[in-house]
C-alpha cells in the first residue's frame, strides 16, 4: 500500500494521460487497436526511413522523454481539465498504480528466483540460460532487428487489450488442451 501511494504521488501530474493511455490499451473503443497499431507502424516506418544511428536514436528517444516529462504535467490539466477528476477516475488511477507495483514485484521475484536457481542448482541454471540465450540468438539472427523490435513493441502494447477480452486465455487454454492430448496419446502408445 505504501509503494502504491508513493507511485501515485510521483505520477500525479501524469494522471489524466495515464487514464487515457489505459483506456486505449484496454480497447475501450473498437477503433483503439487500429489507432494504436497505426501509430506504432508509422513510428517504426519513420525510424526505418530515417535510419538513425544507435546514438542518434537513443538521444532522440531520451530527448522525447525529457520533453514529455516537462510538458505533460504542465499541459495535461489544460487539455483534460483537472477539475473533472472524479472519484471513479481516482479509483482507476489507484488500480493502475497498484497493478504497476504488482508487476514490478513479479519481475523482481522472477529475478530473485533466477538467482536462487543459480545458487541451488547451478547446472540447471547453466543449461537453462545456455539454451534460452541460444534460442534468442538464433531468432535475432533470423529476423531483422527493427522488425523484431516492432513485433515486441506491438505485442506489449496489444497485450492489455488481448488480456481484457480474454483472447490470451482462450488461446493459452487451447494450447494446453492440445499439449495434454499429445501427452495422453504418447502415454497410450507407451502402454
Amino acid at each position: 500500500a505504501a509503494e502504491t501511494a508513493s507511485l501515485e504521488e510521483q505520477l500525479q501530474g501524469w494522471g489524466e494521460v495515464i487514464l487515457m493511455t489505459d483506456k486505449v490499451l484496454r480497447w475501450e473503443r473498437a477503433w483503439f487497436p487500429l489507432a494504436l497499431m497505426s501509430v506504432v507502424s508509422f513510428s517504426f516506418l519513420m525510424i526505418y526511413y530515417l535510419d538513425p544511428s544507435v546514438l542518434s536514436g537513443v538521444s532522440c528517444f531520451v530527448m522525447f522523454l525529457c520533453l514529455a516529462d516537462y510538458l505533460v504535467p504542465a499541459l495535461a490539466p489544460r487539455i483534460f481539465g483537472s477539475n473533472k477528476w472524479t472519484t471513479e477516475q481516482q479509483q482507476r488511477f489507484h488500480e493502475i498504480c497498484s497493478s504497476l507495483v504488482k508487476s514490478r514485484r513479479r519481475i523482481v521475484g522472477w529475478w530473485k528466483r533466477l538467482f536462487a536457481l543459480k545458487e541451488e542448482k547451478p547446472k540447471m541454471y547453466f543449461m537453462t540460460m545456455l539454451f534460452s540465450l541460444a534460442v534468442v540468438a538464433w531468432i535475432g539472427q533470423q529476423v531483422h532487428n527493427l522488425f523484431l523490435t516492432y513485433l515486441i513493441v506491438s505485442l506489449l502494447l496489444l497485450f492489455p487489450g488481448l488480456n481484457q477480452y480474454g483472447i490470451i486465455t482462450k488461446y493459452v487454454g487451447m494450447a494446453k488442451r492440445e499439449i495434454n492430448k499429445l501427452l495422453k496419446h504418447k502415454e497410450k502408445k507407451n502402454e
